[in-house]
């Protein structure tokens, strides 16, 4: 029984650990400033690796009124625009900016683009894709707007195909679970 308490302990010391790390990589936000998603501690975070030119680059209309919706609950949505698939998101900063407000009226946080797949591999997209605890689809990023929920604990509670939908039923329980279980818990 104490062998079986101590292995417990230790992988719950683990998830902690790696909900840690994940907070802690560094990233630049979309006007190249430092930060990480510690900025968004205490709060459900759908992490979003985005593009302009892309057959799914529509759902950034779902994403914002999925941002609209829950954030006075304590939800962020994060984009990272990258430019591994297909050369679709080739804009700089203010090209990314423009495109998004001017076509779908994002306010949500954009980061600075990365590389999410690949030798350059961010470190943030080289956790959660090595990481097979999360659940979801497994390995590296196949397309643009594949999707990760963080709780506001830092740990990564599902990931998300890249056809799935802001709107999609799953995703939606996901981030409602997520924020009604926790907000609940900090009562």
């Amino acid at each position: 029984m104490k062998i079986i308490l101590s292995l417990l302990c230790l992988a719950l010391a683990c998830q902690a650990v790696i909900a840690a790390e994940i907070q802690d990589i560094k990233l630049n936000d979309i006007n190249d400033k430092p930060t990480s998603l510690k900025a968004y501690s205490g709060k459900v975070i759908l992490l979003v690796n985005v593009a302009s030119q892309c057959g799914n680059t529509p759902q950034y209309k779902g994403l914002e009124a999925m941002y609209e919706k829950y954030k006075a609950k304590g939800f962020v949505i994060v984009g990272v625009p990258c430019n591994d698939f297909g050369a679709q998101e080739p804009g700089s900063a203010e090209e990314i900016v423009k495109f998004c407000t001017d076509n779908y009226q994002v306010t949500f946080p954009l980061m600075a683009k990365i590389h999410v797949k690949g030798p350059e591999q961010h470190p943030l997209y080289a956790a959660l894709t090595q990481d097979k605890n999360i659940p979801g689809p497994k390995g590296d990023i196949d397309w643009n707007f594949a999707k990760f929920v963080i709780g506001r604990d830092g740990k990564v509670i599902k990931r998300f195909a890249n056809r799935v939908q802001p709107e999609d039923a799953d995703l939606v329980k996901t981030v409602e679970t997520a924020l009604g279980a926790e907000t609940m818990g900090a009562k």
